[in-house]
């Protein structure tokens, strides 16, 4: 009887647990189990640069003997030490203290500051009442006026200055005038230094150049360059209209040989002479010789020397388009002339122009616009010495230096008055120029 109840009382214990884990495995799996929050990001002070020396690791220590750069000490296995007092991560404050610039020049730092402004220089030859140099003037004794306004010096100069020279030969002269011409070419050469510099241009019919480019004024190719340039000149040739030898004297098969010499042509007839055209070209030549010249360095003297007489006819181009170039780059027009402008009284009547004729002296403009000088010359002596003359006066000239008001570049010509303060004194300058790019400083 004791052992049914004890085996009843163990059978109802088992049933009971049994039934108490199946009561709690269902609400396990009715109840999800809840997965913890990853941890907030906590905000961090940025460390300056310069404490950077100050974190585990230094140059000559090892790794674990420095303290962190929260302020946590750390004992020598690495391990922080938990007794030293730690400031929290929000009272961390940056100790970078920030500092006022360094104050430098431009020269300290390699800037270059530019102000545009118009600078020009202006060559000025002073002569006496006998044609002699004057040299001992001062700035004081010149004045300077730009379209009527006084402009005051910037720079004012008198050392020489190097010479770039466009040597221009007229090959259209006489023959007589040729023959003293090419005698007198070796002469040029003395009249320069080593320091300046030359180019051979000559012309008859359109311009050639015979140095292609510059060169040395002493070197030994300058006298072959110049023996390019001799030739036997032109014959002066008068129409006949009338007699024997005039219209077609000379017949082919009935025909005149050439119609232009045939009565009421080129040539005329008996009542009315054409006057057959000469040929000229001193416009192309100056214009060849200025577009080399341009070139060249604005620190020299740019100059065109033509020995000629001076004539021009049959140029393609014209003469404001030249003067025009020649006061955009500052070049001035020196020559010697010879044959017929350099007689007496002839020379003086071949200024004026007559209306539908050739100009019979063409270089005395160039030169009076430009701030050049001319010397007329009929023997080989005089010739020579005209070449050391003028050299001399285009490299020993005052050198004035003003800053214009005017805007730095409007493409109007501006012209230029230069006075001495002394009596009978002849001023030679230019008479204005063309402003440009090259003239900005």
């Amino acid at each position: 009887m004791k052992l049914g109840l004890t085996a009843m009382a163990l059978t109802a214990l088992l049933s009971l647990q049994f039934n108490n884990c199946q009561a709690a495995l269902a609400q396990q799996t009715q109840q999800p189990a809840t997965v913890p929050d990853a941890p907030a990001p906590q905000a961090q002070s940025p460390v300056p640069f310069s404490n950077l020396s100050d974190g585990p690791i230094k140059p000559g220590g090892g790794a674990g003997t420095e303290s962190s750069g929260t302020g946590a000490s750390t004992s020598g296995d690495g391990q922080p030490n938990l007794s030293a007092p730690q400031a929290p991560a929000s009272q961390v404050k940056d100790t970078v203290q920030p500092t006022a610039p360094e104050l430098l020049n431009a020269e300290d730092t390699g800037t270059r500051i530019v102000l545009n402004a118009t600078y020009v220089q202006v060559p000025v030859t002073v002569k006496d009442s006998k044609g002699k140099l004057v040299s001992g003037l001062t700035w004081r004794d010149f004045k300077v006026f730009e379209n009527g306004n006084r402009e005051f010096l910037k720079v004012f100069s008198v050392d020489p200055a190097p010479l770039s020279m466009a040597f221009v030969v007229d090959q259209s002269v006489t023959a007589d005038v040729m023959s003293k011409v090419n005698d007198s070419l070796g002469a040029i050469q003395g009249a320069l230094t080593p320091y300046d510099e030359i180019a051979v241009f000559s012309y008859s019919n359109g311009a050639q150049n015979r140095s292609n480019g510059f060169t040395g004024a002493q070197s030994a190719r300058v006298p072959f360059v110049l023996s390019m340039t001799k030739t036997t000149g032109t014959e002066v040739l008068t129409p006949v209209n009338d007699g024997p030898f005039a219209s077609c004297n000379i017949r082919e098969n009935g025909n005149c040989v050439d119609p232009n010499l045939q009565a009421g042509r080129s040539a005329g007839n008996g009542t009315f002479i054409n006057i057959p055209k000469e040929i000229h070209t001193l416009n192309d030549a100056i214009f060849a010789a200025a577009k080399e010249l341009s070139t060249r360095p604005k620190e020299r003297r740019r100059i065109i020397y033509v020995i000629s007489d001076g004539k021009e006819n049959g140029s393609k181009a014209t003469y404001k388009e030249v003067l025009h170039y020649l006061q955009t780059n500052h070049i001035a027009v020196y020559g010697t002339l010879v044959g017929d402008s350099a007689r007496w009284g002839e020379g003086y009547l071949s200024k004026f122009h007559l209306p539908f004729t050739m100009y019979d002296n063409r270089l005395v403009n160039y030169a009076s616009q430009t701030g050049g000088t001319l010397d007329s010359e009929r023997g080989l002596n005089g010739i020579e010495k005209s070449y050391q003359t003028i050299a001399e006066e285009a490299r020993n000239q005052y050198t004035l230096v003003y800053a214009s008001h005017e805007p730095l570049i409007d493409g109007k010509f501006r012209s230029i008055d230069v006075r001495v303060d002394r009596p009978n004194m002849e001023v030679v300058a230019p008479r204005g120029y063309y402003p440009s790019a090259q003239d900005q400083r």
